[in-house]
């Protein structure tokens, strides 16, 4: 599979020229429905390299629709999805197998296997995907994941030991392990305390800054998308209504909007 144009560049209407940025993905009108009800209306994105774009919304709004249209976990119904340099939508299912390879998703459940310790749920995706089997090597890449994410002291407990934020940061190092260049994360603070949220938030940022990924977050926390956004879009009714960086969103006077920044 042959990637074109990973270098291409284009520009952002909401934060000015970024002609030094590379575009990692873009999605073009993209249009998702469920029998009557319209989820996704026309979408458009574009995913700069090294960014942290935060898509807030409330619930229901097809944020999480989309992002799994664009690794191919939901078909879309019209539109275009581009992830580094690859049409998604003409992608066949060993093509996607492999673009998923490049492209980490830490889903809302942290979607650990309960039957194993940490240290095997980590493992299973070096073995599966990358074919790592040497004992050595594979406890190398699973304490430096849990190093990365602050556990390397649960490597040997089970799921049902760990707390709702250690499972989080150990979903998002087994996400990391396959040393992703983009990241989406599925509510990543959802059903967390405050602390504990402020916590993965900075996680987040840690997790761009170290291994330059270009992240997609999804959420509804105000205070989740102020800590983690480079870059916001505010998804209402399936559409893009608001796009800009956090302190120019916050000054929205949108009716569906301005109810999120006066909590």
């Amino acid at each position: 599979m042959t990637s074109p144009l990973q270098n291409d560049r284009y520009t952002s209407s909401a934060t000015g020229p970024r002609s030094d940025d590379a575009v990692v993905a873009r999605v073009r009108n993209l249009q998702k429905s469920f029998g009557d009800v319209d989820v996704l209306r026309d979408v458009n994105l574009d995913l700069y390299a090294s960014e942290n774009l935060v898509i807030l919304g409330r619930s229901g709004t097809g944020k999480s629709v989309l992002i799994k249209c664009m690794v191919g976990l939901i078909k879309p119904d019209a539109g275009s999805i581009n992830i580094l340099g690859y049409d998604v939508l003409k992608l066949s299912q060993d093509e996607l197998n492999e673009l998923r390879l490049q492209v980490g998703f830490s889903f809302q459940g942290s979607a650990l296997y309960d039957s194993m310790t940490v240290r095997q749920n980590l493992e299973f995706p070096l073995k599966r995907n990358l074919g790592i089997y040497d004992p050595a090597e594979l406890n190398e890449r699973v304490v430096r994941a849990l190093e990365d994410v602050g556990l390397e002291s649960a490597i040997d407990k089970m799921p049902s030991e760990l707390s709702g934020g250690m499972k989080k940061r150990v979903g998002i190092a087994r996400t990391l392990i396959l040393n992703p260049k983009i990241m989406l994360y599925d509510e990543p603070t959802a059903g967390l305390d405050p602390i504990t949220s402020i916590e993965i938030n900075e996680l987040i940022v840690k997790v761009r800054d170290k291994y330059k990924t270009a992240s997609i977050i999804i959420t509804h926390d105000i205070s989740s998308a102020r800590h983690t956004a480079d870059r916001v879009i505010a998804l209402v009714g399936g559409y893009n209504k608001l796009e800009g960086t956090f302190d120019e969103i916050k000054q929205t006077t949108d009716p569906e909007l301005e109810p999120f920044f006066n909590y």
